[in-house]
């Protein structure tokens, strides 16, 4: 066995998730290495929409105006009903101002990994692949771990943290003995990435039928169509048990589907003829609702499908994941450089548990209703649903509840310990624990340097230097100091601490800055060194 290596953090896992902690981790300069047991990075479509609040989180890692250029953002949603009548309605065109992203982007999860992956190696960080996590032992202050590689060779590997972001069967989450809680729903589920002649471009397709649903979603690459649907009782199943088939909502490995399994079950659901051909990608699979118990054991950590997986209602899978990748990743490299306290790592289950357990009932509901048999819900899907929704759509404050609520942007950690009210604090705006808003003046661009921000609201000439130097002194390489004048999402004197993540963590009225020190004291205290530099 080759000789052990001491590291900050091992990523094991490269889909979505571990690639995102890895450009985290990177951005703050911790020592790590991601690895995973696959050969490539996926090839197939698998995950394939982008939240807004996805696409703002990625954005300080130089990879998002990319990810738009790629993929399609102007989709609109034709749904088909009984009797050859098709409802438009539009997806997200609302007008969010406070974000730069207000749509849901379509773009394949190959082509997501393919351009962060890009990224990481651009800037010196390759994903280690065909290499294994065999085995992870807490030791005191470090977890030892045993990778394998495709040759048999095996190494061995000291890490202060190990974070599983290796998917639905996660070797980390069974070596941690974290228990994996939740339930399989009976129906078994046809995907594939292909071509279709006789379908409207540029709109993702819905078709309501009393007897199942099924879907097209536009892709462009690596195929121009994803394909979903339920298999039909009574037609063969190749994903009986035993069968080698994928065992998350994220499909992976594939099931002997053929093409002219998907044509007879187009041709089952949809009034006009729909030519199906050219399948990149097909297999069957069903669908799981399960939660990891703990995120955390000790020093090992579980992100994306390792902690959470769920039916694919409302493209929310992978980007929960990459939001618990950059909820961990920054907290895990200031831990690790002893610039925040062992405790800070404590917020992020905290955090993002009931972020997962919001996913899964989410999720969890939006599945009964689009498969169940009962007749009352089929009555809903098929016929009330459809004519109902045009009318609320055209409601602006329902509609933009809805974007809000499916994009993420939604999420706040009002109630973590790391986020507190100060004195004084604005009535209107952002509070402790929410997003950043962007603003038309570019708000997030100013905040996406590493670190803290620190936001000085108001009239320039009510900020003294002197004040400000103290409060931040021996923190100024994480903390940047922004005077912003009165453009800004608060009204009158204001001061606000913007986290790494892009969440508020502190803010309160007025000049007193000593509110501000109190919390810095706790979640940013001085090393001794500093200490003592600062009191020389």
């Amino acid at each position: 066995m080759a000789a052990s290596e001491s590291l900050d953090v091992l990523v094991v896992g490269g889909g979505p998730t571990g690639l995102a902690l890895a450009a985290q981790l990177h951005a703050y300069g911790a020592r790590f290495r991601i690895v995973d047991r696959n050969l490539d990075r996926a090839r197939e479509s698998r995950a394939l929409a982008i939240q807004p609040r996805t696409l703002e989180a990625l954005a300080p890692f130089g990879v998002t105006d990319t990810l738009v250029a790629r993929g399609n953002p102007a989709v609109q949603l034709r749904m088909h009903l009984p009797g050859r009548r098709t409802v438009r309605l539009p997806l997200f065109d609302i007008g969010v101002a406070d974000t730069p992203y207000p749509f849901l982007l379509f773009l394949s999860q190959a082509e997501t990994e393919s351009v962060v992956g890009s990224r990481l190696a651009e800037d010196g960080t390759a994903v280690e692949r065909g290499t294994e996590l065999v085995e992870l032992t807490a030791e005191g202050g470090h977890v030892a771990c045993r990778l394998r590689q495709r040759d048999g060779t095996e190494e061995s590997v000291r890490a202060r943290y190990v974070v599983g972001c290796d998917g639905a069967r996660s070797t980390v989450r069974d070596q941690a003995g974290i228990g994996f809680d939740g339930y399989s729903y009976p129906q078994t589920f046809l995907l594939a990435d292909l071509e279709v002649d006789g379908l409207e471009r540029g709109a993702a397709h819905a078709y309501m039928t009393e007897t199942g649903m099924l879907f097209f979603f536009p892709l462009g690459s690596p195929a121009s169509w994803r394909m979903l649907a339920m298999r039909p009782s009574g037609t063969p199943d190749a994903g009986t048990p035993g069968a080698k088939g994928p065992d998350a909502s994220s499909p992976g490995a594939e099931n002997p589907v053929d093409i002219g399994q998907l044509q007879s079950i187009a041709d089952r659901y949809v009034s006009d003829r729909l030519l199906l051909r050219d399948p990149v990608w097909m297999t069957d699979f069903r669908i799981h609702n399960r939660g990891a118990k703990n995120y955390r054991s000790d020093r090992v950590f579980l992100a994306g499908d390792a902690a959470h997986i769920h039916s694919p209602a409302g493209a929310q899978g992978m980007n929960t994941g990459i939001q618990d990748a950059l909820n961990l990743g920054w907290k895990l490299a200031l831990v690790c450089r002893d610039a925040a306290p062992a405790a800070l790592l404590d917020t992020y289950e905290s955090e993002r548990a009931p972020v997962g357990r919001n996913v899964l009932r989410f999720t969890d509901r939006a599945f009964i209703i689009a498969t169940s048999r009962s007749p009352l819900l089929r009555l809903a899907r098929t016929h009330l649903a459809p004519r109902l929704a045009p009318l609320v759509l055209r409601l602006p404050a329902l509609r933009a509840a809805a974007f809000r609520r499916l994009s993420q942007l939604a999420i706040n950690y009002r109630r973590s310990p790391a986020t507190a009210e100060g004195p004084h604090p604005p009535r209107r705006g952002p509070r402790a624990g929410d997003r950043l808003p962007d603003t038309p003046g570019g708000l997030h661009a100013t905040t996406a340097a590493p670190g803290y921000h620190l936001l000085l609201c108001g009239p320039h000439d009510v900020w003294d230097t002197g004040r400000i130097e103290a409060a931040t002194r021996g923190r100024d390489h994480l903390i940047h100091v922004h005077t912003l004048g009165t453009k800004v999402p608060w009204r009158g004197i204001t001061h606000c601490l913007v986290r790494p993540d892009g969440y508020i963590a502190y803010r309160a009225g007025g000049t007193d800055l000593t509110g501000l020190v109190g919390y810095l004291e706790r979640w940013l205290p001085l090393s001794a060194a500093a200490a003592r530099t600062t009191r020389a």
